[in-house]
């Protein structure tokens, strides 16, 4: 429940402190050449999450120098602003500023997933055309991040003094596995309630649950003569929809090539596009081997619908073709029967839906076949009123009789809010007032958020409703209007959600 801060001589001097307040929106209207300019640096960073790296002095990077120096670019702007950081062992940071109060967290993120190929623009050019800016990260997190950040330092600049300590989170690796989220808060301890710039507006108060796990297949050894399947690969990370995949098979009749390559160009008039996306399939000679590869389009793990799996395409066209060794016709006819196109768990046995969130989605992110092992990883996101063990209970009776293990690998729970909670009315007010849509309600999503990291945070932004969702896709960019309009709301956000304390 929302407890309000007295309004005794307390709110009265804040009535005179917002009276003697400089105007914080035109601060940011002044101010926008210098924040795009500030966004367009960050992205020139590629900030994908690597191995960790030492330094010279000794300094540990532990998602790589990418991600370090896109922290170390943050952290020292928000020092030129006037903001107290702290930097947790280069696990996670923040900058705030107030000195009373609760917390008011603001939680974002500056790693990214890999970029891909086929940008319109190199994806870490922070390139402008046509009123946007393009480039890994604008809208999933940089940009909204930056955002928050300069209508934090508006506010200061305008002279608000908050009644709680307004403190930005700088997550370092969102997009994998949340371990730096989970250092810094062992080290610093959680916000006390607020968003994360990371979703969608109006406001998101509820995220399905969930889920990463692999399927794994372990080979018999075999040499049986025919058709060798050599290897197998696709798609990078369980969170993305598999763009690309290829397979290097093999065989000592060089007829078979031949036939291999009349079905590629078969399958390949037979299915031109799918779901209204176009499908590409090619081979060619590897040395005394073929490969195949297939090309289809990347999307957000959350949102499978909106790409189109490179690797049910390839594992589909291998369906098509007699390998020497049964185990691997036996896998790939698993997949074929049991996963293909689906996008709902519907043959895997975890098909499940709710009247707040909607339907169970099924992402198979990731393949690769080393001839001992086939192994896929796959990303689950449940409803919010469904559990983790009804999807791993069906998932389990599907694959037990196929020899299949399964590796649990990462799980988050759901969250919810009821819409009617004084924290999610705000939001929808702040909202309103700088877009005039009064009739998008608030949402679910299946995307994760760092809201689940901390208790009574949400995913407040950055997508607008009926703007392209180009998260994790090629040509990622953000439109400069947009950019401006969501800073002020950020603004405002940050503005009101500070005078009261929102924490449960």
């Amino acid at each position: 429940m929302c407890r309000y801060i007295s309004r005794g001589h307390a709110g009265h001097t804040n009535l005179i402190r917002r009276r003697q307040m400089q105007d914080y929106i035109k601060i940011i209207e002044d101010d926008m050449p210098e924040q795009i300019q500030f966004l367009q640096d960050l992205i020139r960073i590629n900030s994908e999450g690597s191995d960790a790296v030492t330094a010279a002095d000794g300094s540990v990077y532990p998602f790589g120098q990418g991600v370090q120096d896109a922290l170390e670019l943050v952290l020292k702007a928000c020092e030129d602003m006037g903001f107290r950081t702290h930097n947790a062992d280069n696990y996670g940071a923040h900058a705030e500023f107030g000195n009373e109060g609760k917390i008011m967290g603001i939680l974002g993120h500056l790693d990214v997933v890999p970029a891909g190929d086929g940008w319109s623009f190199a994806p870490y050019s922070g390139d402008v055309a046509d009123g946007y800016i393009y480039g890994r990260g604008t809208t999933d997190d940089k940009g909204p991040v930056v955002a928050a950040l300069f209508a934090m330092r508006a506010l200061k600049k305008a002279g608000y003094e908050p009644g709680a300590r307004i403190r930005l989170i700088l997550g370092l690796d969102e997009e994998t596995n949340w371990i730096g989220m989970d250092k810094y808060l062992e080290k610093v301890g959680p916000a006390d309630y607020g968003f994360t710039p990371d979703g969608d507006f109006p406001v998101v108060h509820g995220e399905k649950g969930i889920l990463s796990f692999d399927l794994v297949k372990k080979f018999a050894e075999r040499n049986a003569k025919g058709l060798q399947l050599r290897s197998l690969e696709g798609g990078a990370a369980s969170n993305m929809v598999a763009e690309k995949a290829r397979a290097v098979v093999n065989s000592q009749d060089a007829a078979v090539y031949d036939t291999i390559k009349d079905k590629v160009a078969e399958y390949r008039d037979a299915h031109k596009e799918i779901n209204g996306i176009p499908v590409k399939i090619n081979c060619k000679g590897v040395g005394k081997s073929l490969e195949i590869s297939v090309e289809g389009k990347s999307a957000h793990g959350a949102s499978p619908s909106k790409g189109l799996n490179a690797i049910s395409i390839l594992m589909d066209f291998l369906g098509g073709l007699n390998f020497a060794d049964e185990q691997v016709n036996d896998i790939i006819g698993f997949y074929n029967d049991h996963i293909g196109f689906d996008l709902g768990g519907e043959r895997m046995g975890c098909e499940m839906s709710d009247d707040v969130s909607g339907a169970l989605t099924f992402n198979v992110g990731v393949l690769s076949f080393d001839r001992k092992a086939l192994s896929l990883t796959i990303n689950v996101r449940y409803p919010v009123k469904c559990t983790e063990d009804a999807v791993y209970k069906g998932i389990t009776e599907t694959i037990e009789k196929y020899d299949i293990g399964l590796v649990k690998k990462s799980a988050q729970d759901p969250i919810f809010f009821d819409v009617e909670s004084p924290m999610i009315k705000t939001f929808m007010e702040v909202y309103q007032e700088f877009t005039g849509d009064m009739d998008t309600p608030p949402m679910t999503m299946g995307g994760g958020t760092y809201a689940r990291s901390m208790k009574n945070h949400v995913a407040f932004g950055a997508l607008f409703p009926g703007d392209p969702d180009v998260m994790h896709q090629r040509d990622e960019r953000l439109a400069l209007d947009r950019f401006e309009t969501m800073t002020k709301i950020y603004a405002k956000a940050i503005y009101k959600l500070s005078q009261k304390d929102f924490s449960i």
